[in-house]
């Protein structure tokens, strides 16, 4: 049995500018740590007079700085785990494409999805796989586009 869409996983809210200042000031101190494929190692101070250790790992470490830079930027994130299954709404939403136009994709079964009663929905994992092949088939696309172009001159 496939559980319906958590609550609300979207959140329309943009950063402040206190969470922006944090972000940026975090990725700065950040970025002197990490070094490529290295575990990044960090002191925190808790309280007065505790610390941790903590260690990140290489793809953590990536992970949170691309978020620190889209709220250093004023930008909202979304997080949307891999199992999560999506309403057709959220699923367009993260397609940035009409929900009509999504619906006629789930038909024609270029996305898998599963029905809830009479409502589809979409694991995400299922959308990101979509979402992968659709921008590397626009890429290729572009590059043969550019090819022909360059032949023409």
């Amino acid at each position: 049995m496939m559980a319906a869409a958590k609550a609300r996983i979207f959140d329309d809210r943009m950063p402040s500018s206190a969470e922006i200042e944090s972000a940026n000031q975090l990725r700065q101190i950040l970025a002197g740590t990490i070094k490529d494929n290295e575990p990044t190692q960090l002191k925190l101070a808790i309280n007065a007079g505790t610390r941790a250790d903590v260690v990140l790992a290489p793809a953590l470490a990536r992970s949170f700085m691309t978020l620190l830079r889209y709220v250093g930027s004023g930008r909202a994130v979304t997080i949307v785990p891999t199992e999560e299954m999506l309403t057709t709404q959220q699923a367009a939403d993260l397609l940035n494409i009409s929900r009509p136009h999504l619906i006629k994709l789930l038909e024609q079964k270029k996305i898998a999805h599963e029905m809830v009663g009479r409502h589809r929905r979409i694991r995400a994992q299922d959308l990101f796989d979509y979402k992968r092949k659709r921008d590397a088939d626009r890429s290729k696309a572009l590059d043969d586009l550019a090819a022909l172009d360059a032949d023409l001159i």
